[in-house]
């Protein structure tokens, strides 16, 4: 009843761009701050950009800054990460996630399944 389903990973090249969404069920992305994580191998999971559900204020982590964009859809229930200019150490597996709270909030309350980004020549 209540998921996020991910899609649009893959592999790309350095310098190249993908979009990534994450559909929602169950319940509405506008009530919910909104975020992307991302875990690559050996390291931990790391935020990187988040919308505020009061302001929607945007966040970015510094490695990405410039490069992505995070955006939702209300009519389809859906949140996005456009990612440009990647980067080989922008390899790892992606994660959305949605809280009740706020982006700062300590333990977010749905996930997806993850979606493998691979940057390789």
């Amino acid at each position: 009843q209540v998921q996020l389903v991910e899609s649009g990973g893959g592999l790309v090249q350095p310098g190249g761009s993908l979009r990534l969404s994450c559909a929602a069920s169950g319940f509405t992305l506008d009530d919910y701050a909104i975020g992307w994580f991302r875990q690559a191998p050996g390291k931990e999971r790391e935020g990187v950009s988040c919308i505020s559900s009061s302001d929607g204020s945007t966040y970015y982590a510094d490695s990405v800054k410039g490069r992505f964009t995070i955006s939702r859809d209300n009519a389809k229930n859906t949140m996005y990460l456009q990612m440009n200019s990647l980067k080989p150490e922008d390899t790892a597996v992606y994660y959305c996630a949605a809280d009740a709270g706020y982006c700062s909030a300590v333990s977010w309350d749905y996930w997806g399944q993850g979606t493998q980004v691979t940057v390789s020549s």
